[in-house]
């Protein structure tokens, strides 16, 4: 089930890709090879809580342990990866020790496979749960340099370190500027642990998601690792407004949001003459929600008139749901033309399953792109076609010719009934 929800919500993604038409700039995929090798940091929880055996049977430091085990195996060659621990080594009653209790069980690098999953075999579930002493120490981890830097951490409870609030320590990372990325994974439904993983995560324009099965945390944990080596932009993390007027402006780039449960979020973004928006945006159910439910994906005037939508919808098989939409200027023989500007409204009908928690809001991902479209009045009103016009015709009068003949059959096959 699970395999084939990931499935259908990267058909979901790929769709919005082409719906909305994105092509990067060939310049940023020509200075690939000149950046950075990207970096990755898996913190795991090591508390006595991950002795629980709740996860498919067996206990959640088992379900980690193979989980890294198959995430290591499959870690691409140009990423940097390190593991470091939390609450592994001390087993006493002292607070103030426990909360200290944080180490680099690998040191991020070039990876040595076999010497990493000999580190994790020895780990043991043992003490307290310092998410914000160990957030502190990893976001060092990293050294100096450049290029993508992700932790991944991985917890089955809250932070039992306060006043030091994790949420506040990775507030004070985002602040810092050095593009670090903080993705959460709860593995228990528990509403305070969720609560807080996902202000974490959304400090940094990361991602939180609750597992509870070993092959989703092995998928989700991949799945990070990999995106660290994707030439992809760190999403910003934004707040729409309730209305366009009070909306931020957006450039060209990858957003970060939440949206309550049917709420409405706009965005402002300027398009000069002769230019293109193009913009996708993904909703992602990261917690239980009632099937049958749509994204909506609007450009409309700053005065409310609706210039172009995109819509998708879902029936409870998938986990996202994506959708996408162009809106291209025409060129102006005027040349004191301005930009103009666009709304986009995004809203969602997802409505929680009962007894879920509908705070904070879900997950939203909005791309927009503003790069050089037609410059024709022509070419605007057939926008999204372009020269597959002659297809379309040809399509068309197929279908004709096809529908006359059909007809043509079926009268003649009730003659020759009739006759018989």
């Amino acid at each position: 089930m699970i395999r084939r929800q990931r499935l259908a919500a990267g058909v979901c993604a790929v769709l919005a890709a082409l719906t909305a038409g994105i092509a990067f700039p060939v310049g940023a995929v020509a200075d690939e090879t000149e950046q950075a090798a990207p970096k990755v940091e898996l913190v795991l929880d090591v508390s006595g809580s991950m002795r629980t055996a709740d996860i498919d049977g067996g206990t959640r430091m088992a379900a980690a342990k193979q989980a890294f085990n198959e995430v290591l195996d499959a870690t691409p060659e140009e990423v940097q990866l390190g593991i470091r621990t939390l609450g592994a080594n001390y087993r006493g009653n002292d607070r103030k020790t426990g909360c200290t209790d944080t180490a680099q069980l690998y040191p991020v690098g070039p990876l040595d496979r076999t010497e990493a999953k000999t580190a994790v075999a020895t780990l043991v579930p043992t003490g307290w749960t310092p998410i914000g002493p160990a957030l502190q120490k990893a976001a060092g981890d990293f050294g100096d340099g450049d290029g993508t830097r992700r932790i991944v951490l991985i917890s089955d409870g809250e932070d039992t370190c306060q006043p030091l609030d994790p949420c506040e320590v990775a507030r004070e990372i985002a602040a810092q500027g050095i593009g670090l990325t903080i993705d959460t994974l709860g593995l228990v439904p528990d509403a305070k642990t969720r609560d807080q993983l996902s202000c974490i995560a959304d400090a940094t324009g990361g991602t939180y998601t609750s597992v509870q099965h070993k092959e989703e945390l092995t998928d989700r944990v991949g799945q990070l690792v990999d995106r660290a080596a994707d030439p992809v932009v760190t999403p910003v993390a934004i707040e729409g407004a309730a209305q366009c007027a009070q909306a931020p402006s957006l450039k060209s780039g990858l957003y970060t949001d939440r949206e309550e449960f049917g709420q409405q979020r706009w965005y402002k973004v300027d398009v000069d003459p002769g230019q293109e928006l193009r913009a996708s945006v993904s909703v992602a159910a990261d917690r239980a929600v009632n099937p049958d439910y749509g994204v909506l994906l609007r450009a409309v005037t700053t005065h409310g008139r609706e210039i172009v939508r995109g819509e998708a919808a879902g029936n409870g098989r998938t986990d996202v749901i994506s959708t996408g939409l162009r809106y291209p200027k025409a060129e102006s023989d005027d040349d004191t033309a301005t930009a103009e500007t666009v709304c986009l409204q995004v809203t969602n009908s997802y409505s929680a399953a009962a007894g879920v928690k509908t705070s904070p809001g879900l997950p939203l991902e909005l791309t927009v792109d503003v790069v050089d479209g037609p410059s024709r009045a022509s070419d605007v009103a057939s926008f999204g076609l372009g020269r597959g016009w002659w297809l379309l015709g040809a399509l068309v009068l197929t279908g004709f010719v096809a529908g006359l003949l059909w007809g043509w059959v079926s009268r003649w096959r009730v003659a020759v009934w009739r006759t018989n």
